[in-house]
């Protein structure tokens, strides 16, 4: 019986060290897209007021570990009935990531006629604003936690289903406790440099460190905000470079791989903001219609 128990540990012991080896090459095949995840979401859970960052930081998060609860048996269920229909998947996933990423550039470069009225939003207004963001936030997690998920099994295919199953989702939880910890991190600088200042009775050097960081954090946000937007390009357009095959032909391989992917991320962006907006235009019209 004694002999038994230890054989079935030993089992356990062996599995458990194929798991960790096969996460740590996953990681490392991941880790592009996780640096993505990190610069996409820490800029969508940036921008509230102090008091809210965290509650909406919780909310966002709580929707990740949903997100992966949806995608890992469905990608697995994929992978086994229909692994065509993955490739499908990523690809309008890439749309969806380019099209956010298209319609923050517009954005920036058309003059908001309305920008002085959303300044003082009442605070019914700010709550909707915060919830669509939120909504926005999850959805992007939504996304990129295909991709992740999908790469991670890419690397264990050959692997038995029980090592396949354990490492793509210790990597899915890896990927939201690791983004956003630290999003987490970077939302509370400010509340820590206020900390410092106040707890520095005099002390000149915790005074500076203290003004530093609250200074640092807007620096950061604004930083995000534009590195989300080059990883939502760079990476709907990864996605496009390896999963449809006219795109090689147009954007060759031969050239730069981040300038292909941006190029290809651009076009399709671009492609989804003018079908969505005309989109838009007729439901209006077929609205008014009626």
């Amino acid at each position: 019986m004694a002999s038994g128990i230890f054989a079935v540990l030993d089992d356990i012991a062996m599995l458990m060290d194929d798991v960790v080896m096969m996460s740590k090459m996953a990681t490392k095949k991941t880790a592009g897209i996780l640096g993505d995840d990190l610069a996409v979401n820490a800029e969508k859970a940036t921008g509230f007021v102090s008091s809210r960052e965290l509650p909406v930081l919780w909310a966002i998060t709580k929707g990740a570990f949903i997100n992966k609860l949806i995608i890992l048996p469905a990608v697995f269920l994929l992978n086994f009935f229909l692994p065509i229909v993955i490739n499908y998947v990523l690809i309008l996933g890439g749309f969806y990531l380019a099209y956010e990423g298209v319609e923050k550039i517009i954005h920036t470069f058309i003059k908001n006629k309305h920008k002085k009225q959303t300044e003082s939003l009442p605070s019914e207004k700010n709550v909707d604003d915060e919830k669509k963001k939120i909504k926005s936030a999850i959805t992007t997690d939504f996304i990129l936690s295909i991709e992740i998920v999908i790469i991670t099994l890419g690397t264990v295919l050959e692997e038995p289903l029980i090592i396949q199953v354990f490492t793509v989702s210790i990597v899915s939880i890896l990927a939201v406790v690791g983004v956003y910890g630290l999003v987490a991190l970077i939302v509370r600088l400010d509340d820590v440099g206020l900390l410092l200042i106040l707890k520095a009775k005099g002390n000149k050097l915790l005074i500076y460190v203290g003004n530093g960081l609250v200074r640092l954090l807007p620096l950061i946000i604004r930083f995000l905000a534009i590195v989300g937007t080059i990883a939502l390009i760079l990476v709907s357009g990864g996605i496009f470079m390896h999963n449809i095959e006219i795109v090689h032909h147009i954007f060759p391989t031969s050239w730069y791989s981040l300038i292909s992917e941006a190029l290809a991320g651009l076009a399709g962006g671009l492609l989804a903001f003018i079908v969505i907006s005309i989109g838009k235009v007729i439901l209006k019209k077929l609205k008014f219609a009626r």
